[in-house]
């Protein structure tokens, strides 16, 4: 008898059919990328790092444009105060300053009326200019590649 035979004669019990081996799983896809070329980390990169992290030398390099930044804002200060303020002590001193007119208006109203608020202007466009200064180098600092 033939194998096809042999199957379908009766009483005999038939064959089970072959059961499926379940496969392995197939692993993902793999995206094969080209190796970047390594490097030692830069300068740069352990100061930003240190920034992130807030580490004593990232606290150290914050508190310095803090202090350069307090820094500027007190000078600025001390020059409207001195400029501002010592107005009315020249006036006490020196009450023929006073007492002198331009246009018709005395100089002290001329000067704390009209000339304070473009002086005022003048002392904050330049601490921001000197402010932002700061922050750029500041940020040159953390950016500068090693030497």
């Amino acid at each position: 008898m033939t194998g096809a035979e042999e199957r379908d004669v009766p009483g005999r019990p038939a064959q089970a059919a072959p059961v499926p081996v379940p496969r392995a799983p197939q692993p993902a896809r793999t995206r094969v990328v080209l190796a970047e070329v390594s490097r030692p980390a830069s300068r740069a990169d352990r100061t930003r790092s240190e920034l992130t992290q807030q580490t004593r030398v990232g606290e150290t390099l914050v508190r310095g444009l803090m202090r350069a930044q307090l820094s500027l804002a007190l000078r600025l200060s001390l020059l409207v105060v001195i400029g501002l303020g010592g107005l009315p002590w020249l006036f006490a001193i020196a009450p023929s300053v006073g007492r002198v007119s331009v246009l018709g208006v005395n100089l002290p109203w001329l000067l704390l009326g009209v000339v304070a608020f473009p002086f005022l202007i003048a002392v904050g466009w330049a601490y921001v200019r000197l402010a932002e200064r700061n922050e750029q180098d500041f940020t040159d600092l953390v950016q500068r590649p090693e030497r």
